[in-house]
């Protein structure tokens, strides 16, 4: 009994934002021509937008960030169909005119999204690699060591709730940078991609487990925390 009581204490910390995020306006967008894939988006809370820009790649994430826009309200963002990466120009050493004008066409329609300044953007990812097999990494924009170990201590809090439901679903460690050193640190993306662009970012990557057989349970834990850690624009 004690565990439900604080199951839903921690759920009902999400409850007000969650209302608000709900109640933004929404406005699709036609789709981008002369690009080799599909960049959907969907406007919604402004100055907020979650995005995945490997849809299709990376399995399952673009259903898991298009889930994830539905019970927050906020803009979204879902690339498919491509080779390249959408969230990032290309280098030097593979630049092209097409890998150009994907990025350019990725970035123009987070901005259209976001509907002025972006002061949270959030991106899913997918990684196999053995050494985070179990365990959520977060790499971060605009968010110092203090604030890394609140977000850090907030998910594990709502992943802790949830667990406690359905305790078959697996315990993932969760790190947060700067507070945890990662093994995907999205330095292009922060040097020379989208993520230069955001006020405040999380860069979330999932292990398999969490987008396959028990992505329904963490799209809510994620869903429960990014409610809480995206700032609210005045007036919302």
């Amino acid at each position: 009994m004690r565990s439900r009581r604080r199951f839903w204490w921690a759920i009902s910390l999400a409850i007000g934002p969650l209302v608000v995020a709900g109640c933004a306006s929404e406005t699709s967008f036609r789709e981008i021509d002369g690009v080799p894939g599909r960049i959907s988006g969907r406007t919604g809370t402004r100055g907020i937008v979650i995005a995945a820009p490997h849809g299709t790649s990376d399995a399952r994430t673009g259903d898991i960030v298009a889930e994830l826009a539905r019970r927050t309200g906020f803009g979204v963002v879902i690339a498919t169909g491509f080779n390249l990466t959408p969230g990032q120009p290309p280098s030097d050493e593979v630049v092209s005119d097409i890998a150009r004008h994907v990025y350019e066409a990725y970035e123009r329609r987070v901005r259209e999204v976001a509907r002025g300044p972006l002061a949270f953007y959030a991106e899913i990812h997918g990684n196999n690699h053995r050494d985070a097999t179990n365990r959520i990494e977060i790499a971060t924009v605009g968010i110092d060591r203090e604030e890394a170990f609140r977000l850090r201590a907030l998910l594990e809090l709502i992943r802790d709730a949830h667990l406690r439901v359905n305790r078959e679903a697996p315990r993932l460690e969760i790190l947060v940078e700067p507070a945890d050193t990662l093994r995907y640190a999205a330095s292009g993306a922060k040097r020379d991609g989208i993520l230069r662009l955001p006020q405040r970012a999380l860069h979330i990557e999932l292990p398999k487990v969490a987008r396959t057989e028990w992505r329904e349970t963490y799209t809510a834990i994620l869903a429960d925390f990014l409610v809480q850690a995206a700032p609210l624009p005045a007036g919302k």
